[in-house]
This record gives structure tokens, C-alpha cells and sequence, in this order.
């Protein structure tokens, strides 16, 4: 390691400097790392600037800690920030793709797991995206949107799509907003939307899934 660091962020730059050489291949995989105390004699910086920066290895998951044994090398990368920063600083585009992509699952799902009170949820938000569009309110019918795929999301009973789901589309409204000027593709699409909730209503779920894929098709 290096001599001491003096910088403002002490524990960000001590952090960085082991995550480089765990990536290096100074410490391995399951490796154990030098003592609190030996880390605060080579850094020159006292035992919370050590731990600050110790624990923000183990939120990138380069680092776990055993309690009573010490800290070990859990992997060699890592992103560096937690799911939802990242999704925060993505371009609108990319998220939208995945949006995308999990709308034909989520419906394919959906179609399988739903049960009456999901099929009621579904329509009403489908019935307050139509009325939107048609009074021409932009932000209502894409809130009512992003709410009926929300609902589809629920009602696929898998609780890791519905939550990445709602992640990546909470993030998407001020796009929808610059994109669509008015509520002219909502309308052009409603017959489609509709579509899909009379899939899901007949457990349809291959026809689910192809009517999301015209559904984005026709969006593009």
C-alpha cells in the first residue's frame, strides 16, 4: 500500500485505494484482510475512518464481514454504488429498454398468477389511462400508464420483477413528458393495452407476451 493519505474524504480514499488492489490481485478471493489496527497504523487515520471506508467495500460486495474473525475478500469488482443510485444517474433510454423488456415478462407472468382483484386493479387504471387520453391530460395518462403496468407487475406474483419494475419506471415520467407532447400515441395504443388485459384475463400468456411486443412496437 501506499504512505499515508491526506485528502478531505479520507475513508472514500482509502476505499478506493483497497478496492484497486483487490482488483490487482493483492488480496484474493477469501482472503483475509489486515487487522482494523494495522490498516490505521499504514493509513495513518483512526479506527471510524477504517471502518467508514470498510464498509463501504462491503455495499459494493468486495468485502464481507465475519463476526469474530475478521473482514475477507468476498469478490475482485464490483459496481460501487447500491441498485437505485444507478438507477438514478441512467440515461432515460436505457432505462426505458429495460422497462421494456420486463413489460413482456411481467404480462407473461401475470397471465398465469393473476387473480380477480389483480383484474380489477388492472382495469381500472386502463379505464383512467383511456379517459386521460382522451381529455388530452399528458400527465395524468401517463401516470395512469406507468400504473397499469404496475398493477400487471403485482399481479405476477414474482416479487423481484414487480420491484425492479416499479425501480426502473419511477424514474421514467419526466422522459414520458419531453417524448409525448400530447396524449396522441396513448389513444393510438389503447386497443392494444386493452388487448393485453383480455390476455391476462384468459390466461393467455403467450398471447400476453406477443401483444406487449406490438405494444412496444408501436411506441417506438
Amino acid at each position: 500500500m501506499d504512505n499515508a493519505i491526506i485528502k478531505k474524504s479520507l475513508a472514500s480514499e482509502i476505499a478506493d485505494k483497497v478496492a484497486g488492489q483487490i482488483a490487482a490481485g493483492r488480496y484474493k478471493v477469501g482472503e483475509k484482510l489486515p487487522t482494523e489496527p494495522a490498516l490505521m497504523r499504514y493509513f495513518g487515520v483512526g479506527r471510524s475512518t477504517i471502518r467508514e471506508a470498510t464498509k463501504s467495500l462491503v455495499q459494493r460486495g468486495l468485502l464481507r464481514i465475519q463476526q469474530g474473525a475478521g473482514t475477507f475478500v468476498e469478490q475482485t469488482t464490483g459496481s460501487g454504488e447500491p441498485i437505485e443510485q444507478r438507477l438514478k444517474r441512467a440515461e432515460a433510454r436505457d432505462l426505458d429498454e429495460v422497462r421494456q423488456l420486463l413489460e413482456m415478462k411481467i404480462a407473461e407472468k401475470a397471465a398465469i398468477n393473476r387473480s380477480q382483484k389483480d383484474i380489477m386493479a388492472i382495469k381500472g387504471h386502463l379505464d383512467a389511462r383511456n379517459r386521460a387520453a382522451v381529455e388530452g391530460l399528458i400527465e395524468a395518462c401517463i401516470d395512469a400508464d406507468i400504473l397499469f403496468h404496475v398493477s400487471i407487475a403485482d399481479a405476477c406474483k414474482n416479487e423481484i420483477l414487480a420491484d425492479l419494475y416499479r425501480a426502473t419506471s419511477v424514474h421514467l415520467k419526466n422522459w414520458f413528458l419531453r417524448i409525448y407532447p400530447d396524449t396522441q400515441s396513448f389513444l393510438d395504443t389503447q386497443d392494444l393495452h386493452e388487448q393485453l388485459l383480455k390476455n391476462i384475463v384468459a390466461c393467455d400468456s403467450k398471447g400476453a407476451w406477443n401483444t406487449v411486443s406490438l405494444i412496444i412496437g408501436r411506441s417506438e
